[in-house]
């Protein structure tokens, strides 16, 4: 009988036990802090029925899906979890209770061509506010993304700011309202652009050289935020859209309620380059950016939006939220070496009895570790000393708790350190309090 060559479907990441205990840490500071901020888990099925999912998609996204029809069942798999959002929040409205605050993490599933950094198959992690006007809650997304990614401890990074009033009310005064879809999609994709193709993309859709000139001057305007709010203030004055106002209104409060929150000026920037190429965007809009390594892109976007769940009910439900892309993100990380994958076990420590008849007390000594929050592993194979010790360091352990003949009668342990090769001899009582004091610091 011939072998089956074990294999799995390229864009379809898993990871080996290293790797996915970071990848658990950064989803596990991702969910304490949403927690933290007070948003409610939800989890919705990866199979959702396709007219339900699909009702306000578009031909790209139709080619991008998993799609299953068997039967009398016509069946998709959920491409993003914003949609299954909308259906969720319309199903039970009435038992919800808004603003809704809810995080969601949760695999996705694309069609897409696979390459390096783009998956098939990848976790996103969302927040939303769901049933809220409030400006403040505009300012809070910041507020969390900043708690997070100060706690993954990747480097230097900045929220860039933008609303979508701003530009569609610009896009407006310069004679284009008739085409903003079209540009904002190219002005979203600008950093990933040359400038020339830029100029082409906006001459195909018919705008002329002098419109293009003053299209490229404002998306560049920058400096400080007040210079930047000053310089937009100015522009409202002679600028006869409405909407452009509202937007220089809305991003102001946004930028002085942020700082009224305590998020230091360092982290977060006015971008006008910002577009966000979704079409139910309609306010500020979000993009997250590592200072050191820009070549990565957002590593974590979103927006407010006037009416999420317009396909699904009458009620008029406007919300902010963000997504981070946390596979992409890991997988980025790991390349950089930003992330550094060194520990092959959820345990911190690892027990080994010398011998056979050192089994018992191990098992007990194991177990109160266990029970003082202390993840232990009891290694009980019959090695000698150096394989044992060779496999303690290849699971990247720092302490191992070694108890043999000699220690069983004088009621101690004998602990090595591996990242030093210092060996020390203290009472068995004292083990639990050592450990926790060098572990959990």
């Amino acid at each position: 009988m011939s072998l089956v060559k074990p294999r799995i479907p390229s864009g379809f990441p898993e990871y080996l036990p290293a790797e996915q205990i970071e990848f658990n840490r950064l989803v596990n500071i991702v969910r304490r802090v949403y927690e933290e901020y007070g948003f409610s888990p939800i989890d919705t099925p990866d199979l959702e029925l396709s007219e339900v999912l699909l009702t306000k998609s578009g031909g790209e996204t139709e080619q991008q899906i998993y799609r299953f029809i068997k039967g009398s069942n016509d069946l998709t798999m959920r491409f993003d979890l914003t949609v299954p959002l909308a259906r969720y929040v319309a199903q039970h409205e009435s038992e919800l209770i808004f603003p809704f605050r809810r995080y969601h993490i949760g695999k996705v599933h694309r069609g897409e061509r696979a390459q390096a950094g783009r998956f098939r198959e990848f976790y996103q992690c969302d927040i939303d506010v769901i049933g809220s006007n409030s400006v403040a809650v505009d300012a809070e997304m910041p507020i969390v993304i900043n708690k997070i990614f100060e706690q993954f401890d990747v480097g230097e990074f900045t929220v860039h700011i933008n609303n979508r009033k701003i530009l569609n009310g610009f896009f407006e005064s310069l004679g284009l309202s008739n085409i903003s879809k079209d540009v904002l999609r190219i002005v979203d994709k600008i950093d990933k652009i040359s400038s020339n193709s830029f100029t082409e993309e906006l001459e195909r859709l018919g705008i002329s050289a002098d419109q293009i000139t003053r299209l490229r001057e404002f998306i560049n305007i920058n400096g400080s935020k007040d210079v930047i709010l000053n310089k937009l203030e100015k522009i409202s004055l002679d600028c006869k859209s409405d909407q452009f106002k509202q937007g220089v209104k809305e991003i102001g409060l946004v930028v002085k309620t942020i700082r009224d929150f305590g998020l230091s000026d360092s982290r977060f920037m006015i971008d006008l380059r910002i577009a966000r190429g979704l079409d139910y965007y309609t306010g500020t809009v979000y993009e997250t950016t590592l200072n050191n390594h820009p070549e990565i892109g957002s590593i974590c976007s979103g927006g407010r939006y006037d009416n999420l769940a317009s396909h699904y009910t009458k009620k008029y439900l406007p919300g902010v939220g963000v997504s981070i892309g946390l596979s992409r993100l890991f997988y980025k990380l790991c390349e950089i070496g930003a992330i550094k994958s060194t520990r092959f076990s959820s345990a911190e420590v690892v027990v080994m009895p010398i011998g056979s008849g050192q089994i018992t007390a191990s098992v007990k000594i194991a177990e109160k570790l266990r029970s003082i929050g202390i993840n232990t592993i009891l290694y009980t194979e019959e090695n000698n000393i150096r394989k044992k010790l060779k496999y303690a360091d290849k699971m990247g352990f720092e302490w191992v708790v070694l108890i043999g003949e000699d220690e069983l009668l004088t009621e101690e342990v004998m602990l090595k350190n591996m990242l030093t090769g210092e060996s020390i001899r203290i009472k068995s009582v004292e083990l639990d309090s050592f450990l926790l004091d060098k572990i959990k610091k």
